[in-house]
């Protein structure tokens, strides 16, 4: 699959999954676990795929100079871990548990995480 074809359909599915969470919040009421967890897996999708081709963009256009080969992978990989900061910090912030504290040592963590992996390659 080519560059320009996963980046539109990772763009598609991010139009999808926005939709089907408008939809959900909509007609479902948060009564219920099962619906938290519908609606994490919505959100966790959606920023996913709304996020792989912005973070492509990024890398493609401002990491060249420095011999930084972007790549889908990376970008989705990247988009993964801000998803599920985000994620995590509002399940938190759902639970009354969340505080300032918890935020930054939450992306903390994420950009450990990435540092990591672009330090293996």
């Amino acid at each position: 699959m080519t560059v320009r074809t996963s980046l539109l359909f990772s763009s598609g599915i991010a139009l999808l999954a926005w939709a089907g969470l408008a939809l959900f919040t909509h007609n479902v009421a948060p009564q219920n676990i099962a619906a938290f967890v519908v609606f994490f897996l919505l959100l966790i999708v959606a920023i996913t795929f709304t996020m792989t081709p912005l973070a492509y963009g990024v890398a493609a256009r401002v990491l060249t100079r420095y011999q930084y080969r972007a790549s889908v992978r990376q970008a989705l990989r990247q988009s993964i871990l801000f998803s599920l900061a985000v994620a995590l910090n509002l399940l938190l912030r759902a639970l009354h548990s969340w505080n300032i504290f918890m935020g930054i040592t939450i992306f903390g963590a994420v950009v450990v995480i990435e540092i990591l992996s672009l330090a293996k390659k």
